[in-house]
């Protein structure tokens, strides 16, 4: 039996590191995914506790000052981080706790968290992933110029990663993380 591991999943938009994490979350019972804190308010449908942690920026920067977050961000007027102590009581409890953070949030969960299994998903190539974020028809071209030009700049991080794991083949994917997370 392995031990419970934290696992940093970063990597650009449109890679499926969302996908991938849904499928472990379906596939292993023994693996969570962290739930962050933000000072943002919840959005239609969102729950308190499962999406997010709804704070105040009082609360958040309480939680600062006592170091009580594996790493945190703040974007245009409202933060995020990761508490640290409900997923210590997870790993205490034999459960591995996925991250799904940005790279900059890995590199500071690396800093505080030097046993954490770090893993890049990384496109098959910069053209297939632009594809993908045409094809879901979700955002303008503009957005799309956008999230190339910050997945370029996130590339740039993957050799601070253990572990990369190109996203060509999901099920190959998936069975790479498994893999990487029962080691």
């Amino acid at each position: 039996m392995s031990k419970a591991k934290l696992v940093v999943i970063s990597g650009p938009s449109g890679t499926g590191k969302g996908t991938i994490i849904k499928q472990i979350l379906q596939r292993k019972k023994d693996v969570a995914l962290s739930v962050s804190c933000t000072t943002r308010a919840p959005r239609p449908g969102e729950q308190d506790g499962v999406d997010y942690y709804y704070i105040s920026k009082e609360k958040f920067r309480e939680m600062i000052e006592q170091d009580a977050f594996l790493e945190y961000e703040s974007f245009f007027d409202n933060s995020y981080g990761t508490p640290e102590a409900p997923v210590r009581e997870k790993l205490a409890a034999g459960i591995s706790v996925i991250l799904e953070i940005d790279v900059k949030g890995g590199m500071n969960v690396k800093k505080k968290a030097a046993d954490a299994e770090m893993i890049f998903i990384a496109p098959p190539s910069m053209e297939i992933l632009k594809a993908r974020l045409v094809g879901r028809n979700t955002e303008t071209a503009e957005q799309i110029e956008k999230r190339t030009q910050r997945a370029f700049d996130e590339m740039k991080y993957q050799n601070q990663y253990e572990h990369i794991v190109v996203n060509d083949d999901l099920e190959t994917a998936i069975q790479e993380v498994i893999a990487i997370i029962e080691k």
